[in-house]
């Protein structure tokens, strides 16, 4: 899906903007098709995934952050929540401390990396093998889509070439930017964390100390899930969704 073409509303997500992680956006599909039957849904590939270019520009997460920003006001879209999972909700957290224009009307972060936190290190996923980082990854590593049969000669190269461009933005400092934890208290944007009591990558005690930066957000642990709760449970993912966008509506 690319970013569409509507006008947006008045109503707080009516335009939903999501983000994906180092899988891609494949794997924020399920959310996608879940949120398009009430909302328009902005789905972007971030520049250097799937075989899309990166601009000599944008060599940062705080980059992508600017620069979806920047199509945001172009298309003058106003209250507009973005769901990010893993380096989409640090994006997401970025976007969230320059948005000057007031855009975002709310946040969703969904296993999100982007804060250090000493007493609950991001596993560092380029020093494992792909069945490695699907052990860390998944509640159930069996449900994992490398369990599947063996990639084709050009998935494979996609797979690398998306890990490339996720070492390009996010390897050094690594998952994290040093500045974002003392700007989260700025967000004024009504922020939920969706988190997968499994995750081995960035762990729920990660994730409550990701919570507890912001001045005023609310973290939900997701059972039998681990780092993309929305594929192992959509269906308790999609409620807390589905719940925090309700109470946005209402607000605004």
């Amino acid at each position: 899906m690319g970013w569409g073409n509507s006008v947006s509303e008045s109503d707080a997500g009516s335009d939903i903007l999501v983000l994906h992680g180092g899988a891609g956006p494949g794997s924020v599909a399920t959310i996608a098709t879940h949120l398009s039957e009430s909302a328009h849904v902005l789905v972007p590939t971030h520049p250097g995934w799937d075989g899309t270019p990166r601009p000599a520009e944008v060599n940062s997460i705080p980059d992508l952050a600017r620069s979806y920003l920047r199509i945001l006001a172009e298309r003058d879209l106003r209250e507009v929540v973005v769901i990010g999972s893993s380096i989409g909700g640090w994006i997401a957290a970025e976007m969230a401390v320059r948005d000057t224009g007031n855009r975002l009307a709310g946040l969703i972060l969904i296993d999100a990396v982007g804060i250090r936190v000493d007493d609950a290190p991001i596993r560092d996923i380029f020093a494992l093998t792909p069945e490695q980082v699907a052990r860390y990854s998944w509640h159930d590593p069996e449900r994992a889509p490398r369990s599947a049969p063996e990639p084709t000669p050009a998935q494979a190269a996609a797979r690398r070439a998306n890990m490339a461009a996720l070492r390009y933005y996010a390897g050094d400092p690594y998952m994290h930017n040093p500045n974002l934890a003392a700007r989260l208290p700025e967000v004024s944007a009504p922020t939920l964390l969706l988190w997968g009591e499994s995750d081995g990558i960035a762990t729920p005690a990660y994730g409550a100390a990701y919570a507890a930066a912001f001045g005023d957000a609310r973290l939900e642990i997701i059972s039998e899930a681990g780092h993309l709760p929305h594929m192992e449970q959509p269906e308790a993912t999609f409620a807390h969704l589905d719940a925090h966008l309700s109470a946005l509506r209402k607000a605004s």
